[in-house]
């Protein structure tokens, strides 16, 4: 009786929220997160290839595209545009997870500025980057 009134007790507590200054944990392990960064990062190996190759970079909103599809056959660029069409949907769900994990969907213009900045900040060298004109060039 004694553990289940302190379960109660534990369960009536807040949920954890970010205030409107506070900053975004982009850390943080619920649940949905925690799957789609494991997604994310099944899927992260296969992407090198393209990224080092320079067909595909990092956009200015976060997400991922084709950027120079000219040197590949055409089964090589299904295979990169399937790798895109799974991996921003999983960007976006992301950051829809940390948005809720921060106390819901107003939290998601920080969560986004937040997680698209770790992106480009975690994106290598020689790997090609879009700017907010849309001009692609490569992270020195």
């Amino acid at each position: 009786m004694k553990r289940f009134l302190l379960l109660l007790a534990f369960l009536s507590l807040p949920v954890f929220a970010a205030g409107p200054g506070e900053p975004i944990n982009l850390d943080i392990g619920t649940p949905p997160v925690v799957v789609v960064k494991h997604s994310l990062a099944q899927r992260a190996s296969r992407l090198v290839r393209f990224y080092d190759a320079g067909i595909i970079g990092l956009g200015y909103d976060g997400m991922v595209k084709m950027r120079d599809a000219s040197r590949l056959t055409l089964p090589q660029r299904q295979i990169a545009e399937k790798l895109i069409d799974n991996e921003n949907p999983d960007r976006n769900s992301l950051i829809y997870a940390l948005a809720e994990a921060h106390g819901g969907q107003v939290y998601e213009p920080a969560a986004r500025a937040a997680q698209v900045k770790r992106w480009k900040e975690q994106f290598h060298s020689g790997w090609w980057i879009e700017d907010a004109p849309g001009k692609w060039s490569i992270k020195p």
